[in-house]
């Protein structure tokens, strides 16, 4: 009996050896049938790998649309929560047709990154219109919803600068043409093969190959979503008591920083989809890294802010430690792939630093009634995210290099990217704000205002009381 048993071991042992052996990659590299079938096999698997890490990504990112609706719906009163929660439901499903009909061939089109994305100039694309014709394909599927969750996220940031004093309708019409024209265009500059992206062919002192790098979107959908919102917020006007008739502020605090806390929670966990799935493929192991930096430069500034402001007040602020966290988010998108985890750090603490500046001179300088710090955590640190690739980006990576590598031409290419979305998101936003202001109207009554939108636009209560709408409101 023990005889056979040692037979059986030896035959097994055999077995697995051979199997080894035949998939070996000395094998693997002859040039039969067999071992062309093994390659054919192997790149199918990595496709399939690629493929189903891209659409989960995309699916977190989609999630972030719940933490940007608790961190929005904290940061207001409880009478206008439903308002806040619309806006951020419908922003989402109107924008995901805008880009679908017109968003995504305008940014991808002439990017031949899938199938039906062939023909685009380096200013517009102009092919991919409703997935429609050599579109129609599940590789173009597959890009379109990864960027469709992108153009989601870029419209939603404005909703929390112009919350509680907006039109719901006046802000759905925003929705559909950020999704549609402004978002994509820019999009297209730099990640569809437009101008931004292959810059030196225009400015040749650059060197060949240097172009404006955003690897996930501190510009392209942070900067853009944010100074959006600050035009939005400006030209809707502040909330009413914002600010006294000398402009000094007053605060007017939110309903639930436990809302707040969640929503910041979501957006860090979503994050993970956000930079980690932009490079569209679990092949390419630096996704590992990212995943790193983009923690790293979270914590540093949520642990900046809430230093800052205990040092300022001798208090511990969560507001501020949360929109501290979601800036350092901001601030690495872009340069997530690029730089190293101590850069990272800095990068995410500086983003902090950056937030807070930007909140006071919106609120102090240019009065600006902007609700939940939009327009700082996303416009303002998404610039910083933009000059950091050209300060820290250590050539580790699709051969970007920064200063501290000693090269300033990547500095400069950034440096146009940080000019280019400032006045093309300032711009159109007032373009945008200016016709629906001029058309539907963009702001509600002051009545309706100090009843709550909630009642006075969608007759509910996202806390019942059992109180009945006026009779004049009805």
């Amino acid at each position: 009996m023990h005889g056979w048993r040692r037979r059986v071991v030896i035959a097994l042992i055999i077995t697995v050896l051979t199997a080894i052996a035949l998939h070996s990659p000395a094998l693997a590299q002859g040039s039969g049938p067999e071992s062309e079938a093994v390659e054919a096999a192997k790149e199918e698997l990595g496709r399939a790998i690629n493929f189903a890490w891209t659409l989960i990504a995309a699916f977190l990112v989609f999630f972030m649309q719940a933490g940007f609706a608790m961190v929005e719906a904290g940061f207001s009163r409880a009478k206008n929560v439903v308002a806040v929660l619309t806006k951020n439901l419908m922003d989402a499903m109107i924008g995901g047709l805008a880009f679908w009909a017109f968003g995504f061939a305008l940014m991808f089109g002439g990017s031949g990154l899938a199938p039906g994305l062939e023909r685009g100039t380096p200013l517009i694309g102009l092919s991919g219109f409703f997935l429609a014709g050599s579109a129609y394909h599940d590789q173009t599927a597959m890009l379109w919803f990864f960027q469709m969750v992108f153009a989601a996220t870029a419209a939603t940031i404005v909703s929390g600068a112009m919350a509680e004093r907006t039109r719901t309708t006046a802000y759905l019409a925003y929705s559909f043409l950020i999704s549609a024209l402004i978002y994509p265009i820019y999009g297209h500059w730099v990640w569809g093969g437009g101008w931004l992206g292959n810059l030196s062919a225009y400015l040749p002192f650059l060197g060949e190959g240097v172009g404006a790098r955003d690897f996930a979107g501190s510009g392209v959908v942070h900067a853009v979503g944010g100074f959006v919102a600050l035009v939005g917020a400006a030209m809707v006007g502040p909330r009413l008591g914002r600010f006294n008739r000398d402009g000094t502020p007053n605060v007017i605090p939110g309903h639930s920083l436990t809302l707040v806390t969640l929503g910041t929670f979501i957006l860090f966990f979503g994050w993970f989809g956000f930079n980690p799935g932009s490079t569209l493929a679990a092949t390419d192991l630096r996704i590992a890294m990212i995943a790193v930096n983009t923690f790293l430069a979270g914590a540093a500034g949520a642990v900046v802010a809430i230093y800052f402001g205990f040092f300022r007040t001798g208090q511990l602020d969560l507001a501020l430690a949360c929109n501290g966290a979601l800036a350092g988010l901001v601030g690495i998108t872009a340069p997530c792939a690029y730089v190293a985890p101590w850069a990272a750090v800095l990068i995410g603490g500086i983003a902090a630093l950056v937030m807070i500046g930007a909140s006071a001179f919106v609120e102090r300088v240019l009065r600006v009634d902007d609700v939940v710090g939009a327009s700082a955590v996303h416009g303002f640190a998404g610039l910083w995210g933009l000059l950091a690739v050209g300060i820290f980006a250590d050539g580790t990576y699709g051969g970007v290099r920064g200063l501290i590598m000693g090269e300033w031409a990547q500095l400069v290419a950034q440096l146009v990217s940080i000019l280019t979305v400032t006045a093309w998101s300032l711009g159109t936003g007032f373009l945008v704000f200016w016709l629906i202001r001029s058309t539907i109207g963009l702001r509600v009554s002051p009545e309706e205002e100090r009843i709550g939108l909630d009642l006075t636009e969608h007759g509910a209560e996202a806390y019942p009381s059992g109180r009945r709408l006026p009779v004049e409101v009805m």
